[in-house]
């Protein structure tokens, strides 16, 4: 009867879709955890379609019940969607069994077992399954499973007592295991069933809540690569790493604007070339490890277009320029708070190294700026994903609601 009720949640689920006192360890220092850039060059979909897919269920979500199923959002695209991944591994249980989760700051919920068939999550003796279920939706994919409780180990920090969830249901994670969720908590509520009204510490939450690391905070470091599988990132739990940049580092409180905020969500505005046209005016948006290219409201992407002089390349989704034109295009300027971010006219461009990757020709030159799906004015007008966040130095101040960025050896790199 139980197995039966259990199935009948699944089918309907389907269907429908903080810490008291602390005592930090003395030796608690900043953890860091190395990560993969990798291509999956089996899919077919095109990377802009997942993205705006991405962008329309990030929407989805803020606007709803995080935890119901939306249907809709899911299908929006082919499955065989993981075209760009940023992985690293992470070991659950005792023994452990080891994963490969993709980076995920645009949502919070931590998964395993995305390959129910050929890999999948396989209780350890100290497991402890709660009796509940956890959904979660991506816009391009979703997973249903069992929560959870045990040791999850990031590197060398291991944490105790953390609930996860393990797939019984996946789509759309035909290269990665799961997720790894590092965005705000208030992410993960809502997605719980029968529990409906609760939330899921972070793994990061329960890392400082633990005494494991001093601060409540991740650093996160990218760098620009032309090969389809690099480590070329670094997570460091519970401080910053000041080995990877240069410049100070600036921050800016969470936006106040809705649905922004409810993700690691920012104000800000771009400019074009020295003498400063407005591509985006104030708004807000996000930040999100999770998308690849950098997304603009569907106005502010026709300036760009018209300023570029680019046209859409149908083998991508992506807008094209000629040699010509990007011996022309000038820097992008990122205004956030009181601080400028130079974007240059390379960082601007996807990797040429790696164009027959995404189903461009060898030598075209294709832009990494595109459209987000919808006009400006939603509360959600930007979302600068990993292309733009591999030029600066990247940090989500969890403790004091802020995010931080500096300049890094990568920002003026002409790899592209």
């Amino acid at each position: 009867m139980l197995a039966g009720l259990r199935l009948a949640t699944i089918a309907a689920l389907s269907a429908a879709l903080c810490a008291n006192a602390l005592h930090v360890r003395r030796d608690s220092v900043p953890v860091t955890l190395p990560f993969v850039r990798r291509l999956n060059t089996t899919g077919t979909a095109k990377l802009l379609e997942i993205d705006q897919a991405r962008a329309k269920g990030l929407k989805t979500r803020a606007s709803k019940n995080p935890g119901v199923f939306q249907q809709g959002a899911i299908f929006d695209v082919p499955a065989t969607n993981q075209v760009v991944d940023y992985a690293t591994t992470v070991l659950v249980g005792n023994p452990p069994q080891q994963f490969t989760l993709l980076i995920d700051t645009g949502s919070s919920n931590t998964w395993f077992g995305a390959q129910t068939q050929t890999h999948p999550f396989v209780p350890s003796a100290s497991t402890q399954n709660t009796g509940s279920l956890v959904s979660v939706t991506y816009g391009s994919g979703f997973f249903i499973g069992d929560e959870f409780v045990d040791d999850v180990t990031l590197g060398t920090l291991t944490i105790k007592n953390q609930s996860y969830g393990a797939a019984i249901l996946a789509q759309g994670f035909d290269d990665v295991d799961g997720i790894l969720g590092i965005g705000p908590v208030a992410l993960t509520c809502g997605t719980l069933f029968p529990n409906v009204d609760d939330c899921i510490p972070t793994v990061t939450d329960n890392a400082f809540s633990q005494g494991l690391i001093e601060a409540h905070e991740i650093g996160i470091s990218f760098e620009p690569t032309t090969s389809l599988s690099s480590a070329n990132g670094e997570l460091t739990f519970g401080g910053v790493d000041p080995s990877k940049f240069t410049g100070p580092l600036n921050f800016v409180p969470i936006t106040s604007t809705s649905p922004a905020n409810q993700f690691v969500g920012i104000d800000q505005s771009i400019t074009y070339g020295t003498d400063g046209t407005t591509v985006l005016p104030a708004t807000s948006g996000i930040t999100d490890t999770g998308t690849t290219l950098l997304l603009i409201a569907t106005d502010a992407f026709n300036t760009y277009q018209n300023l570029t002089g680019a046209v859409p390349d149908n083998n991508t989704g992506l807008l094209r320029i000629t040699p010509e034109q990007f011996d022309n295009l000038q820097s992008l300027f990122f205004h956030i708070g009181d601080n400028t971010l130079e974007f240059t006219p390379n960082a601007q461009i996807w990797p040429r190294a790696l164009n027959t990757a995404i189903g461009g020709d060898a030598d075209g030159i294709f832009l990494i700026l595109n459209d987000i799906g919808s006009l400006s004015g939603e509360g959600l007008d930007f979302i600068d994903g990993m292309t733009f966040l591999e030029r600066f130095y990247y940090v989500f101040d969890i403790a004091n609601s802020r995010v931080g960025f500096a300049t890094t050896p990568f920002t003026d790199a002409t790899t592209n």
